[in-house]
């Protein structure tokens, strides 16, 4: 019997992998060809090992063998896996021989695979350089892979390969810095949104800006036997790609991914209107730039562009338009126009959100009043790749029985790890959130529950210090104490001086 292979083994391997291109391309790229590379060979290899298996059940029989193999996951022939791409890795012609597998690979799994590869092109000159530079680059590649078994019966439990490629996403998020965590929400931040929107079996669960899909599996996770429908959007089309092979490395055959701008062209649907669904979670880009350029048209292309809520043909802009310079309510505004009756969405946004003004006050303002608003939650700084901003969590819910707003600061020292570059949350820290939000417990310099008239009596201003008080008074000073001290000091100054006047005398100064 094969001996397993661990968890650690496999992500050294993977890590080894990534220095072959390390100083010659960016991280934020290279990571879809190492992934891309790890989903091939682990697909590859579970074809290998059930093909051994029906050969050996089947006494040889091709009819009965190839009958067996079409009822898999994933259909490959022999010239469609990575060990006929390594058996290629000396070829003069690798990058374009690894695209034509790829798309050989696309075209035996329509059903699945459909568009997966498409953004990913390993014969790029602009990306991986001219061809000597490129085959050394792809061919190392190759080799680094084929160094890892994959097969089921050495990997046992199957988590280990998406662990895996969830270890690799968040490496790359990490040393891309802010490239990197545009696609990535850091591993205890998306546990936090998982638990506190409790997915139940049967929820539609959505992630508007879903990047690498990790938040996504995190939430259907919470549900014991995975019964809930997964449906996400990303614009890159990369890192859309990494979403479905991330999906399906951790089991997820059946979610629902598109490729587009959430906000310009939504693309869950039903009957033409927005699709509904009962949790949605999200870490949109903080503050997007030109978030409304996707409205502007083709043939418009005035760079002075101004957004109105009637370009909107789902109407999702009625209660104000965001400034073109932050996006934040821009997304806010499509997560609770995409939420069921009874369902709750929970996003991560930067402070900002809180307190300013203008068109974001006035919708902020319309949101509170419509009673949307079920809690804040300060988060610690340093906590996301490329930026250093605390962040918070608001949480929504529709048809809510109360007409208060719960605000937690988890910001405070002793409430997270401090890290050398980035802060965590720990279990403990996460227990702490979650029990604080279910149970709606007011902590003295943690949380506090917020009436309709006092956030009214602060101007909808939701700025956590406003509500949750951790001003740490300083301990009174004993005057008497200080008196005394100087006195002493005073006695011990003369003494020291006497002394030096002495030494100073003997030296005849």
């Amino acid at each position: 019997m094969a001996e397993k292979v661990s968890q650690d083994q496999i992500n050294r391997n993977l890590f080894q992998a990534a220095d072959t291109f390390r100083g010659k391309i960016d991280s934020s790229i290279y990571k879809d060809y190492i992934l891309t590379m790890l989903f091939i060979k682990y697909l590859s290899d579970s074809y290998k090992e059930h093909l051994e298996e029906y050969t050996e059940r089947y006494n040889g029989d091709e009819q009965r063998i190839q009958r067996a193999l079409t009822r898999e996951r994933f259909v490959l022939d022999n010239e469609s896996t990575f060990d006929y791409l390594y058996s290629k890795r000396n070829d003069v012609e690798v990058g374009e021989i690894i695209n034509k597998v790829l798309e050989r690979i696309e075209n035996e799994n329509t059903g699945k695979l459909r568009g997966v590869f498409r953004n990913i092109d390993f014969n790029s000159e602009a990306i991986l350089g001219k061809a000597k530079e490129r085959n050394a680059m792809l061919r190392t590649l190759l080799e680094d892979i084929n160094k890892l078994n994959l097969k089921p019966s050495v990997i046992g439990n199957e988590d280990i390969i998406g662990n895996a490629y969830q270890y690799m996403i968040e490496q790359f998020a990490s040393d891309a810095g802010k490239k990197g965590g545009e696609f990535y929400t850091p591993t205890m931040a998306s546990e936090l949104l998982a638990r506190l929107v409790k997915p139940q079996e049967n929820d539609r669960i959505y992630d508007p800006t879903c990047g690498s899909g990790s938040l996504l599996i995190r939430v259907a996770k919470q549900v014991p036997n995975n019964k809930v429908a997964i449906y996400g959007q990303e614009r890159n089309g990369a890192t859309h790609s990494l979403a479905l092979m991330n999906m399906y490395l951790h089991g997820i055959d059946d979610a629902t991914i598109e490729w587009g701008d959430t906000l310009a062209n939504p693309l869950h649907l039903e009957d033409g209107k927005l699709m509904k669904f009962q949790k949605i979670v999200a870490n949109p880009p903080f503050s997007l730039d030109k978030w409304a350029m996707g409205f502007a048209g083709e043939s418009n292309s005035d760079s002075k562009f101004k957004m109105e809520a009637s370009l909107d043909p789902h109407r999702r802009f009625e209660w104000g338009v965001p400034p073109t310079s932050k996006g934040d309510y821009a997304f806010v505004q499509h997560m609770l126009y995409s939420l069921a009756e009874n369902g709750t969405m929970a996003t991560i946004l930067p402070h900002g959100v809180l307190f300013r003004g203008g068109s974001e006050g006035k919708i902020r303002q319309q949101i509170i009043e419509m009673n949307l608003l079920d809690a804040v939650i300060g988060l610690p700084e340093g906590l996301f790749y490329g930026t250093s901003i605390p962040a918070c969590i608001l949480i929504f819910k529709k048809n809510r029985t109360c007409k208060d707003v719960l605000f937690i600061d988890a910001s405070g020292e002793g409430n997270y790890e401090k890290g050398k570059n980035q802060n965590k949350l720990r279990e403990e820290d996460l227990q702490k959130i979650v029990t604080t939000y279910d149970s709606r417990e007011v902590t003295e310099k943690y949380s506090y529950i917020a009436t309709l008239e006092e956030i009214k009596e602060n101007d909808f201003n939701l700025n956590i210090p406003r509500y949750v008080d951790t001003f740490e008074e300083e301990a009174p000073v004993d005057m008497e104490a200080v008196k005394q001290n100087i006195v002493k000091i005073k006695k011990e100054l003369a003494v020291v001086e006497a002394e030096m006047d002495k030494y100073l005398k003997e030296l005849g100064m």
